[in-house]
C-alpha cells in the first residue's frame, strides 16, 4: 500500500476518499454519455441535416453537458469543504491549528503522482512525498491527550468556579439595585401623586376664581341691565305722558275743527229737527 506520510488509519481515510470521489466522477461520466446516447436516439433518425438543425442539436448537447459539469464541479466543491470542516472539528477538539497551502493543490508533480496512484487501484509500491516545506504536526500519544484534556478540563473547572463567584457577585448587586429601584419607583410614585394632588387644587382654585370672576362679572351686567332698563322705563313712561297729552290735544283740535265744519253744523240741525219731530210724535201718541 502507498505511503502518504500518515499512519495505515489515515492512509486508509484519503484512499476511501479516492474511491468515493472516483465513482461520483464515473457516475458523472456514465450520465453525460447518456446525454449523447439520448441524442442519437432521439434526433439522428434521418439521413440528412441541415446546418440550422445540426447547430440546434450541437446546442442543447452543449447545455445538458455544461450543466452536467457545472454539477459535478459543484458537488466537489462542497464536497471537499465538508471534509475539511470534519477535519477541522476533530482538531479543535484537542486545541490543534491546520494550516493550507493552496499553492499545492495546482502542484503538477503531485498531481501526477495521485493519477498514477489512482490508476493503479491504490496498490503502487511507489512512496509519494507529499510533505511541504513547513512544520508537520507531531503525533500525539495517549498520554499527551490525557494530559492535554486533564490541563483543559482544570482550566475550565478554575474558569466556572470564577464565573459561579462572579455570577454569585453579580446577583447580590441585581438585588440591591432592584431594590433601590423598587424604593425609587414608589418614592417616585409618591411624588407623582403629590404633584397630581397639588395640580388638582390648583386646578380647583383656578375654577373656583374664574366662577367667582364670572359671577360678579354676571352682577355687574345684571345690576347695569336693571339700572338700564329702570331709566328705559322712566323714558318711556314719560313718552306715553307726552303722546296722551298730544292726543288730547289732537283730539280737541279736531273737534273744534270738526264743528266749526259746514257738514257739522247741517248735521247739528238736522239732529235738532229729528229730535223736534220725535218730540212730537211722542206728544201725539201720548194724545
Amino acid at each position: 500500500m502507498a505511503d502518504f506520510g500518515f499512519n495505515e488509519h489515515h492512509q486508509n481515510e484519503i484512499i476511501n476518499y479516492m474511491r468515493f470521489a472516483r465513482s461520483k466522477r464515473l457516475l458523472r461520466l456514465k450520465t453525460i454519455d447518456s446525454c449523447f446516447e439520448e441524442l442519437k436516439d432521439s434526433r439522428l433518425v434521418e439521413e440528412t441535416f441541415t446546418v440550422d438543425e445540426v447547430r440546434e442539436m450541437l446546442d442543447g448537447l452543449q447545455m445538458v453537458v455544461r450543466g452536467e459539469v457545472e454539477m459535478e464541479l459543484i458537488n466537489t466543491a462542497h464536497t471537499n469543504v465538508l471534509l475539511l470542516r470534519q477535519l477541522f472539528s476533530q482538531a479543535e477538539k484537542f486545541y490543534l491549528r491546520l494550516q493550507s497551502d493552496i499553492s499545492e493543490l495546482e502542484n503538477r508533480e503531485l498531481l501526477e503522482q495521485v493519477a498514477e496512484f489512482e490508476k493503479t487501484d491504490f496498490k503502487t509500491t511507489n512512496k509519494m512525498n507529499l510533505e511541504t516545506s513547513k512544520p508537520k504536526l507531531a503525533p500525539l500519544n495517549e498520554g499527551g491527550v490525557s494530559e492535554l484534556l486533564n490541563k483543559e478540563i482544570a482550566r475550565l473547572q478554575e474558569e466556572n468556579d470564577k464565573l459561579k463567584s462572579r455570577l454569585r457577585t453579580l446577583e447580590s448587586q441585581a438585588m440591591s439595585a432592584l431594590d433601590e429601584k423598587t424604593k425609587a419607583e414608589r418614592a417616585l410614585k409618591d411624588l407623582k401623586r403629590t404633584q397630581g394632588e397639588q395640580q388638582e387644587i390648583s386646578s380647583l382654585e383656578d375654577t373656583v376664581a374664574a366662577l367667582k370672576e364670572d359671577y360678579e362679572r354676571s352682577l355687574s351686567a345684571k345690576a347695569a341691565s336693571q339700572k338700564d332698563l329702570q331709566e328705559n322705563l322712566i323714558t318711556a313712561k314719560h313718552e306715553l305722558l307726552r303722546v296722551q297729552e298730544q292726543l288730547a290735544l289732537a283730539e280737541k283740535e279736531l273737534d273744534k275743527k270738526f264743528q266749526q265744519t259746514a257738514a257739522y253744523r247741517n248735521m247739528k240741525e238736522i239732529l235738532t229737527k229729528k229730535n223736534e219731530q220725535i218730540k212730537e210724535i211722542r206728544k201725539r201718541l201720548q194724545k
